[in-house]
């Protein structure tokens, strides 16, 4: 990441909010991995501040300490942003994997160490608290169904990159504005999902059709129907975001897509009044 493309994103992003935001709000992006390294990580945790400090709506802190999901600690803050929080491929549980590295302690003990942070993010989220997963961080607990209720789906897998037509699934949803009613066409990595996926316990925003999705898995083609690349739902008190684009920095020089992400972290916030209904209602 250079200080070309740092500039060029800080140019892009939006001058201020789109919606009314009454006080500067404090976010964490959480930007921890065990798993699959994506490149885009550094690159994502710089466009959240770029759109943070330029539109001077959010304060962001940059961690990858686990004890920032302590609850006095998550009490610092408004949000949480998961950044492509893979976990490793076993567990596929960012909290073990990391507490099991630094850790010769009994297995048992460590696992529930595990999971009061993973309980403590749930908490969190229903007191009030947003939460923002992107794109690789729904893998972060992904065995956990708390966590896929939580998130809205738990991941399935992926075909080759490739040119995704992203289409909207309301173009008159407050939250999608910024792009055209046609959508946008987006290389990255076509996410299949599954566990809470099936419930559809969120209101989609955007999706792809499966019939455009080339090299899916041998003897699961979909050939008709939709993937949604992103979504909204709400917990208890708390707001929870859902957005797969992107695994590349490339991807954030499209205006269209900063703002998106802008208005996703004021829904996080709850700055957003809009529907967030789940579908399957």
């Amino acid at each position: 990441m250079d200080n070309s493309w740092i500039e060029k994103i800080h140019a892009l992003a939006p001058e201020s909010t789109s919606f009314p935001a009454n006080k500067k709000k404090s976010i964490l992006v959480f930007s921890l991995h065990t798993g699959f390294e994506h490149w885009v990580i550094p690159h994502t945790e710089e466009m959240l501040k770029i759109i943070s400090e330029k539109s001077g709506a959010f304060q962001v802190t940059g961690s990858k300490d686990i004890s920032m999901f302590e609850p006095k600690n998550l009490l610092q803050f408004d949000a949480v942003i998961l950044n492509n929080t893979c976990s490793e491929s076993d567990h596929r549980n960012l909290f073990w994997d990391k507490l099991r590295a630094d850790s010769d302690a009994d297995s048992v003990q460590l696992m529930k160490q595990a999971l009061e942070m993973e309980n403590n993010l749930i908490q969190y989220v229903e007191k009030g608290g947003g939460l923002m997963v992107v794109h690789g961080a729904v893998t972060t607990l992904n065995k956990s169904r708390a966590f896929s209720r939580l998130v809205g789906a738990s991941f399935d897998y992926h075909p080759p990159q490739q040119p995704i037509q992203v289409r909207l699934v309301d173009p008159a949803h407050p939250l999608v504005q910024s792009f055209p009613k046609e959508g946008f066409n987006h290389v990255d990595e076509p996410y299949f999902y599954n566990n809470a996926y099936g419930d559809m316990d969120f209101r989609p925003l955007l999706y792809f059709d499966n019939a455009e999705i080339k090299d899916q898995r041998k003897n699961e083609q979909r050939s008709e129907g939709k993937t949604y690349l992103a979504w909204i739902r709400s917990q208890g008190k708390g707001k929870v975001m859902y957005c797969s684009p992107s695994h590349n920095a490339q991807s954030f020089e499209n205006p269209d897509l900063l703002t998106f992400f802008l208005n996703g972290l004021q829904y996080v916030v709850g700055d957003v009044d809009c529907d967030d209904s789940p579908i399957n209602l």
